[in-house]
């Protein structure tokens, strides 16, 4: 492949994204298990897993929006113990307020994140963030108005103008066309890379996954656990058409796949010695 070659920062100790001997459980059922995860200022991480495997219930802990029942969390070595603005959050559900435009939404935030700008400052970015998105059109439009894809794409731009250092993304794209999928993935490989920012981006997506990050982080389910983790070769700028037909693109997903084919059989496995161990088998 050509391109610029993927450098990434060393993670220093202590900074970037730090987690370790990480264990949270709701209701006494097990949700992560033993979780030890570095990411570097910088870098673009995706939690890739089936349903259930407790991606997003991470994404919360790094947010703030959670507390582990053990182990530490911590940015750049300050410990996470709730939400901050270094940390920008895109949830799957839009989250956008109904009562208000989206230009209103996003200057909300914005009134949040910069109290000393004034109120045309704050406007005018907010329309900025929109026209980026493909929304400039609808700015003056309350999200009911706005099929589920726009308003995940307002939720975007909302957390994109809060020039957070941190963004983490949960599977921000599910509601959205292939069209608007494939230019909302490079529209936010172009935020993240000016200026870097590190990007925790939670997707089932295998292919979308290799296509963004530097590292995938792979969980299995039930309770979920880190299975493998693994280093992007591609180097970047990514060409979309290049990439996904090649035989390297081919052969990671498959890769990919059968790892969590072994995940799973490894499981189906375990329940069975479990469920027959009481009968002397």
């Amino acid at each position: 492949m050509t391109g610029t070659p993927n450098h990434l920062p060393a993670v220093a100790a202590g900074s970037g994204l730090n987690v370790e001997a990480l264990r949270f459980a709701y209701s006494g059922t097990p949700i992560l298990l033993d979780i030890d995860l570095s990411i570097a200022e910088g870098e673009f991480v995706c939690l890739l897993g089936p349903s259930g495997c407790g991606k997003t219930t991470l994404l919360r802990l790094l947010a703030g929006l959670e507390a582990a029942n053990s182990g530490a969390l911590s940015w750049n070595g300050a410990p996470i113990t709730g939400p901050s603005l270094e940390r920008g959050v895109v949830f799957q559900d839009y989250s956008l307020f109904p009562w208000m435009t989206l230009t209103q939404n996003i200057t909300l935030a914005l009134k949040k994140s910069h109290p000393e700008m004034s109120a045309r400052w704050r406007q005018n970015l907010a329309e900025e963030y929109l026209e980026m998105v493909g929304l400039a059109a609808s700015a003056r439009q309350h999200p009911s108005t706005l099929s589920g894809g726009m308003q995940q794409r307002g939720a975007i731009a909302r957390t994109l103008a809060l020039g957070s250092p941190v963004l983490l993304m949960d599977e921000p794209f599910g509601a959205l066309d292939p069209i608007n999928r494939a230019k909302l993935q490079d529209l936010v490989l172009d935020v993240w890379s000016n200026p870097r920012k590190t990007v925790v981006f939670v997707t089932h997506d295998v292919e979308e996954a290799i296509y963004l990050a530097d590292r995938v982080v792979m969980l299995g389910s039930a309770p979920g656990r880190i299975i493998q983790e693994l280093r992007i070769p591609f180097t970047r700028p990514r060409v979309r058409r290049a990439l996904v037909g090649s035989p390297e693109f081919i052969f990671l997903r498959e890769q990919i796949d059968e790892r969590f084919r072994q995940d799973i059989l490894q499981r189906i496995d375990a329940d069975t010695v479990m469920a027959g161990g009481g009968e002397g088998i």
